[in-house]
């Protein structure tokens, strides 16, 4: 069959966000709303999401459902005094809940705030105190966590047992389930994301009402989304790329998403992309990799489902991707992105042009991308440097800096992803490795910092380490070393409890599987961790 795609870099060329920018309902330059865009212009009974709670009972929800309710959390919101511009956020599993909870928020203005269902308290905690939200929506299951917040804001739960909470469905049930959306601009806040660094605490990032072209293009260029598919990405909204393309891209496109409570397994998995005939997925290496590790399970359940899939997270090992096209005839491709400017760099799907298997792809049109040194500088074609975005250039470019410190982000005109990356003679890029030492885990990342900090809470802990160790099927694990206090002893029992310690605090993604307890930790003259040398170890 002849590849009728258009041409990547005619393409490319000839692009401009103006083009996407008018399909909107409202303008960005006289104002708009998320909410609008992603529920309002759409069929009132068209299908807006699938989805399946932890016990297994399933439903579906309209656009017309949806706004009725983001309508009444809307009005909820408003009576309890969140103005535009105020920050509220979600804690709950994916459900026609968070739905609500997301776009209600922005229908009113405000600005949403995901926290990770995985989060524990400290990471909750450290979230909300750094994003000053005025309310957290939450159930009976993750309530707990919310106890030791201090300041805490309103606390909204589904069937509360708390009397000083609201009750989530006796809170919406008296309000109006009509409400005028508030316009807002390109450059006001519609999200607060937040992300780990390695010497501090998680680092704020405000996004703008302008990265919507952004989400639009790469759903349409990357993903390939097609109004006759049926789209899953299984990334958790807890974390961008869940959020951006979960639950914003395919709406905003006017597809249905389908949200799955509850762990990965590969035989829900397989059952879902059945039941719901999947032809467009989504999601992180370490579901593709555990696909191969199960033998024939996979291949034999939905061989000839799949139009097409995509990875994101982590580097995607060529293996992978030619076991995707042998076993279920199915393109699977690499794509690159981060919190703070969404993805821009990729294998596209709906763009024709060369793919090197290995490497993140090509610039999303709209996006500029260099490599550079340290001091912004390009280097040769074939030589390493840091991922840089040319910003004057790209014109999809949303991220203004950091919460609290905009605009002091940037060497010259480049945004420095910290990715040391390669510029191929055929124009990809290919990913070399981290440039800091931020944790790719499972498709999760995961700050040292914030491990590390945890660890250091336990009374037998004097000084800890933590780096990414590479693991086959997870990408990474986290490994701690940690120097005991005096009078502490080395043991199984005690590894296994610092373990629970970080699970329980920080998050089931983030606990160290591995701890080896050392005399000293390597360490600069200045007395920084020499990570480095740790990973060397590992």
């Amino acid at each position: 069959m002849a590849d009728t795609r258009p041409d990547y870099e005619a393409f490319y060329n000839a692009f401009k966000p103006a083009d996407l920018s008018a399909e909107f309902d409202g303008s960005f330059t006289t104002g708009l709303n998320t909410c609008t865009e992603c529920v309002d212009r759409h069929p009132a009974n068209a299908i807006a999401a699938r989805y399946e709670r932890a016990d297994g009972t399933a439903d579906e929800m309209t656009f017309g459902e949806l706004k009725e309710s983001t309508s009444r959390f809307a009005n909820l919101l408003t009576s309890h005094g969140v103005l535009p511009g105020d920050r509220v956020a979600a804690l709950l599993p994916r459900g026609p809940e968070l739905l609500t909870v997301i776009f209600g928020a922005l229908r009113a203005g405000a600005v949403y705030q995901p926290l990770f269902t995985a989060f524990g308290p400290k990471a909750i905690a450290q979230r909300l105190g750094g994003s000053h939200a005025k309310v957290v929506v939450t159930d009976a299951t993750n309530r707990p966590k919310l106890n030791d917040v201090e300041n805490s804001p309103l606390i909204v739960t589904i069937d509360a047992s708390d009397e000083d909470d609201l009750d989530f469905a006796a809170a919406l049930g008296g309000q109006s389930n009509t409400f005028d959306a508030v316009l807002r601009q390109a450059e006001d806040q519609m999200l607060m994301m937040f992300t780990s660094g390695t010497t501090g605490p998680p680092k704020g990032v405000a996004v703008p009402h302008a990265a919507l072209p952004s989400f639009l293009a790469y759903m349409r260029y990357g993903i390939d989304l097609q109004p006759a598919d049926s789209f899953w990405n299984i990334a958790d909204p807890g974390w961008a790329y869940g959020l951006y393309y979960a639950v914003i891209g395919p709406l905003i496109s006017g597809n249905a998403t389908i949200l799955i409570d509850g762990a990965f397994s590969l035989e829900r998995t397989c059952d879902v992309v059945r039941k719901y005939n999947v032809t467009n997925f989504a999601g992180a290496p370490t579901a593709y990799r555990m696909m191969i590790a199960d033998g024939e399970t996979v291949p034999d359940a939905i061989r000839g489902r799949l139009r097409v899939a995509s990875s994101a997270g982590e580097p995607l090992n060529p293996e992978v991707m030619r076991w995707f096209d042998e076993k279920l005839n199915c393109p699977l491709h690499d794509h690159y992105g981060q919190t703070e400017v969404a993805m821009m760099l990729l294998n596209h799907h709906a763009l024709k042009h060369p793919i090197r298997p290995g490497s993140a792809g090509f610039p999303m049109p709209g996006w500029s991308l260099a490599v550079v040194n340290d001091d912004g500088v390009e280097v040769a074609d074939g030589e390493q440097g840091v991922l840089a975005i040319h910003r004057s250039k790209s014109l999809l470019m949303f991220f203004a800096g950091y919460e609290g410190r905009e605009g002091q982000d940037w060497v010259g005109d480049y945004y420095l992803t910290g990715d040391s990356v390669e510029k191929n003679d055929d124009g990809s890029y290919s990913f070399v490795g981290r440039n800091d030492d931020l944790i790719s885990t499972a498709g999760y990342r995961v700050g040292p910092f914030d491990v590390e900090s945890c660890l250091l809470e336990h009374e037998a802990v004097l000084e800890s380490g933590v780096v990414g160790k590479p693991d086959a099927e997870r990408g990474h694990i986290v490994k701690a070393f940690i120097v005991l206090h005096g009078g502490q002893n080395a043991s199984d029992e005690l590894s296994e409890e610092l373990r629970l310690h970080v699970r329980t605090r920080l998050g089931g993604h983030a606990y160290p599987r591995e701890i080896a307890f050392v005399s000293e930790l390597p360490k600069t003259p200045s007395g920084k961790i020499q990570r480095f040398m740790l990973r060397d170890q590992a």
